[in-house]
């Protein structure tokens, strides 16, 4: 069995591992890194890419449910276990992606909305979650790509729903409204527009 450092990540230098910055300001956001290493996808080695920045409440409110989850599972496979410390704290990159599926879930949501979260979250099984990752971060898993296809579809998933904005309806058509563009012609069209 091999060394591990924090939440299960390898000590060997150059492997692919996250690590979460906690700044010691109280109020400072946190970052969350996907580093590849040396052992990771030729394409991306020695790449480190920043998938999440979450501010510190929200971050207050999802890291104790993640560090449980995460030293539960460790502890079964007989490894030491981690805690959030001030500094970089590194995690195993499975363990990593799960945490970015809960931070990218987490990142527009209300302190209520947190509780729902993660408790969603944590009814999810690793292998759901690493999937989630997946799709995510292939569409929008950059730090600056917040709101967008699935990383907006994991907060809906996830959360209540109750601040997710619908677009209005257009009202339907009537019988009456459709008779009459069945029998408009090319030229009707062509008047409509240079009026």
């Amino acid at each position: 069995m091999s060394e591990t450092t924090d939440f299960g990540a390898p000590t060997e230098f150059g492997m692919h591992h996250f690590y979460v910055e906690i700044p010691a300001a109280p109020r400072d956001d946190i970052y969350i890194y996907e580093d590849f290493g040396f052992d990771g996808d030729e394409a991306r080695r020695e790449t480190v890419e920043c998938r999440l920045i979450l501010a510190r409440e929200l971050w207050n409110k999802i890291r104790d449910d993640a560090r449980r989850d995460f030293n539960a599972r460790l502890k079964n496979k007989k490894q030491s276990i981690g805690s959030w410390s001030i500094g970089r704290v590194k995690l195993d990159r499975f363990l990593g992606r799960e945490l970015c599926v809960l931070g990218w879930a987490a990142e527009h949501a209300s302190a209520y909305e947190c509780l729902v979260i993660c408790q969603k979250w944590l009814a999810l099984r690793p292998e759901e979650r690493w999937w989630l990752y997946t799709k995510t971060a292939s569409e929008a898993g950059l730090d600056n790509q917040s709101g967008q296809g699935w990383r907006k579809a994991l907060y809906c998933a996830l959360s209540d729903g109750s601040n997710i904005k619908l677009g209005t309806r257009k009202k339907a058509k009537t019988k009456e409204t459709l008779e009459q563009e069945e029998n408009l012609t090319l030229f009707d069209f062509i008047e409509k527009e240079d009026i």
